[in-house]
């Protein structure tokens, strides 16, 4: 399971639409390990204002890399994510977690292209 729900949570979600900043709270509480991951990412780009900052440091365990899993594959959570600190996020392997400038379409549309995802590839990383 992808996130645990709060009873208010899931009445507002049987009612109608949820409301983004419970849906946040939801995904920060559920899985703690991707919502540091881009927390840090998102102070890291803010501090040194460049285009984007990523993260390439493998998780610390199973459980870590299943929450980024989760996390980013989810259409819903990425986008809430992505709206609630206004940046752009993509994902290469099963770590590399990027945070960019909304207005750094050049540097994302590189760090998505299949040349970045083949350049990223490294013998330790087959199986993650």
């Amino acid at each position: 399971m992808s996130l645990t729900v709060p009873n208010d949570l899931l009445d507002q979600a049987v009612a109608g639409d949820v409301d983004d900043e419970a849906f946040v709270a939801c995904v920060r509480d559920s899985l703690p390990y991707a919502w540091s991951m881009i927390s840090e990412l998102v102070q890291q780009r803010d501090q040194s204002g460049a285009a984007f900052a990523d993260n390439q440091v493998p998780p610390p365990d199973e459980a870590a890399r299943g929450q980024l899993l989760r996390c980013l594959a989810s259409d819903a959570m990425r986008g809430a994510l992505e709206r609630h600190f206004g940046v752009r996020l993509a994902f290469q392997n099963c770590h590399r977690v990027a945070v960019f400038d909304p207005t750094a379409t050049e540097a994302l549309r590189d760090f998505v292209t299949p040349r970045a995802q083949i350049l990223n590839q490294k013998p330790e990383l087959v199986d993650c």
